[in-house]
């Protein structure tokens, strides 16, 4: 019999993604490589970004960001309070303080409007998230960061085939952070990609994510005159992709059109049937946005019991996720705490020499 039972997700892979994972074993080059660098070069193209730099993970993609932004102990950064809860930690982890800010209920986005009275003295930069796929009204953020002096980072990790007025997410800001887990709408089984028009922060992302090295692997074997070693003028870590993950997502580039098309026909068929249950809310899609339906997060009006619904809905061989979570509420960032658990003695010192380091 059949398994009739609908996932919360199903990566699409075909012949093409298992021929792509040979190649780099037959060359024998597998971490950071040809294949990562020819990656990075179609992911730029498709999104119009000057430079994409790939990382394990979009939490290190992150987490490579604002070390390249330079941020700092006694930073803060202003994030929505309803996001996944690494946009948070990326900050924490440097020794910044997040700053939450609460969120458009129409997008489940960060509110423009609420972003002006948390800014202070400390406030460097702001990171908003395009949530669930959906863009935010990054314009309205960019402008008024502008205006104040600050830097935007893009939180992007839903929003690989997202855009905004026509133009792709990730390429507002200073830089743009995509992810490739399985739940996106392609995926490397892990992976992340940075997006930016700034030469110096590219080269500077390409470094951290590679334990600051000045010259990848692939620059020192490859650049005329041979074998060259390299300088590590920066604080970094080891966040490099790996060929192999890189060899399937040249694949799954070539399929994110249909991917996406498919997603935006499942949606319209939830959000027709929808419409006549009582007390659930559909998402809404701006005219300016259109989205990758990453996630299809509805809203349940008070009185019902989210978890006794999902697991109605489980038990019917549906599954279902939580959206993300209100950040501000979790035990690891208590009411009244600036920051999260304390850091090791180790890790401010390392979060407060990348600061010196990066310059």
């Amino acid at each position: 019999m059949a398994d009739e039972r609908i996932p919360i997700t199903k990566p699409f892979f075909g012949e093409e993604e298992l021929r792509a994972v040979q190649l780099p074993l037959e060359s024998g080059w597998v971490v950071q490589g040809p294949y990562v660098d020819s990656f990075e070069t179609k992911f730029a193209a498709y999104t119009g970004a000057a430079h994409a730099v790939a990382t394990s993970s979009c939490t290190t993609a992150l987490q490579t960001a604002v070390a390249a932004l330079d941020l700092g102990p006694g930073d803060e950064v202003i994030v929505p309070a309803f996001t996944w809860i690494s946009t948070a930690n990326v900050v924490e982890a440097l020794g910044a303080r997040p700053v939450f800010c609460d969120v458009d209920l129409a997008t489940f986005n960060i509110d423009p409007g609420a972003i002006e009275p948390l800014i202070t003295e400390r406030t460097v930069g702001l990171l908003p998230v395009h949530l669930f796929g959906l863009p935010a009204a990054i314009e309205e953020v960019v402008a008024l960061a502008r205006t104040r002096g600050l830097w935007v980072l893009e939180d992007c990790a839903c929003s690989f085939g997202g855009w905004y007025r026509g133009k792709h997410t990730g390429t507002f800001g200073e830089l743009g952070c995509f992810s490739f887990h399985p739940r996106k709408s392609i995926t490397t089984g892990e992976g992340g990609m940075i997006t930016t028009a700034r030469d110096d922060l590219a080269s500077l992302a390409r470094s951290v994510r590679d334990h600051g090295a000045s010259r990848s692997d692939l620059q020192r074997h490859s650049e005329e005159g041979g074998f060259l070693l390299s300088d590590y003028e920066h604080l970094g870590f080891n966040y490099r992709m790996t060929d192999i993950q890189a060899a399937i997502g040249r694949e799954q580039l070539k399929r994110l059109p249909a991917i996406v098309s498919r997603r935006r026909a499942l949606a319209q068929r939830y959000t027709e049937r929808f419409q006549s249950i009582h007390r659930v809310t559909s998402p809404h899609e701006p005219q300016w946005a259109r989205t990758n339906w990453q996630s299809y997060a509805i809203r349940l009006d008070g009185g019902i019991d989210q978890c006794a619904l999902m697991q109605k809905l489980l038990d019917a061989g549906i599954a279902t996720r939580r959206g993300v979570m209100n950040v501000h509420r979790e035990p690891s960032y208590p009411p009244g705490s600036w920051r999260a658990r304390p850091l090791t003695r180790h890790w401010r010192w390392a979060a407060g020499s990348m600061r010196k380091a990066s310059l």
